[in-house]
């Protein structure tokens, strides 16, 4: 007999990631992270329309559910698909039955104008009534004139700020350019090079640090104690003093029992005193993100010990059996309930084709 938790939540995605699984090399083997931005991610976003956006937002989706993830963060960049792209993965994300917080990451990349359609998308998609957070890419590729924009338009609208804080050294000066801004209501992304603490919640991406080798964020230096045990509501209080962390994947899929192994591997290999609850509180409070996914979902494993973080770290091939959201079954039995995964997973590599051909 199998354990039961709330569903889990991924604090930073980029949904539209699933399609590159497979994609051709890059022109010339990327040596630091910004060959690796600009060699491969920033071809392949350039590359997206609309349609390849809500086919990946799908398989994402499901692959999301097949980990037991009923909730994700996800940040967007698409600069020649900008206008309803968040519409379309809010969509894609609401008809296999995922909870979604969208953003688009708002970048000077490509000029005044590609920051003014990104900053439009972030505003049409709120006001609309969709769930999410103003996105901007990073401070690097960023005008002070656009980060003010940015933090001028998620105060209007009631919301924080989605952002990659310090992931490369190219950034390193974000602290510095961010510290007038910051608001305890950002969502700080990876902040492995940040000197000092800003206001907000940090998303730790241990997996994609190390696939882009720009070194371990140490996310302890930061973190604020918890104040609640997971599994008995949120994880995290607001007082205390330091930085709420959670766990995010930045776009390798929402296996967040897998990212949580991998969290506490990386912290115990810096710190031999370190145990399982710590990362674990950091899953845990992901549930203050999306706080529905704790009250309202539902994730049935295959393991009876699922709730257990000193088991979980030591035991892979943990799977859902039935997912619930809002107290319906999406997830039954090895696949999606609303959708057809082989569908899915065709639509995605036709899709998959035509971004390659374009690359």
């Amino acid at each position: 007999m199998g354990s039961t938790t709330p569903g889990m939540v991924c604090g930073h995605h980029h949904l539209y990631s699933a399609l590159a699984r497979g994609m051709p090399a890059p022109p010339m083997t990327p040596t630091n992270f910004r060959e690796v931005l600009e060699q491969v991610w920033w071809r392949l976003d350039c590359a997206l329309d609309l349609e390849m956006i809500r086919w990946s937002a799908t398989l994402g989706a499901v692959e999301a559910l097949a980990a037991g993830c009923t909730a994700i963060v996800d940040h967007h960049e698409s600069p020649h698909a900008i206008e309803g792209s968040l519409s379309v993965i809010a969509e894609a994300c609401a008809e296999v039955g995922v909870r979604v917080s969208c953003a688009y990451g708002v970048t000077d990349r490509h000029g005044p104008d590609g920051a003014r359609r990104g900053l439009a998308e972030n505003e049409r998609y709120l006001r609309s009534g969709g769930r999410g957070l103003v996105g901007v890419h990073a401070a690097f590729t960023c005008s002070d004139d656009t980060l003010r924009a940015a933090t001028g338009l998620a105060a209007d609208l009631g919301v924080g700020v989605h952002i990659h804080v310090a992931e490369g050294i190219d950034d390193r000066d974000a602290g510095k350019r961010l510290a007038p801004l910051a608001a305890s209501d950002w969502l700080l992304v990876h902040c492995v090079h940040l000197d000092e603490p800003l206001p907000g919640t940090i998303a730790h991406n241990p997996r994609s640090n190390m696939n882009n080798a720009v070194g371990y964020a140490r996310p302890t230096r930061f973190a604020a104690p918890p104040f609640a045990a997971p599994g008995t509501g949120t994880g995290t209080g607001t007082g205390g003093g330091g930085n709420p962390v959670v766990l995010g994947t930045d776009g390798i899929g929402a296996d967040m029992l897998d990212e949580f192994r991998l969290a506490y591997v990386k912290l115990r290999e810096s710190d031999i005193t370190a145990t399982p609850q710590t990362p674990w509180n950091w899953l845990a409070n992901g549930w203050d993100l999306m706080p529905e996914a704790h009250s309202d979902d539902t994730v049935t494993w295959s393991y009876e010990h699922a709730d257990d973080p000193w088991c979980l770290a030591f035991t892979t091939g943990v799977h859902p059996i039935e997912v619930t959201v809002a107290g319906e079954a999406v997830w039954r039995d090895g696949a999606p309930t609303r959708v057809d995964i082989v569908e899915v997973r065709a639509k995605a590599a036709e899709q998959a084709a035509r971004l390659f051909a374009r690359l």
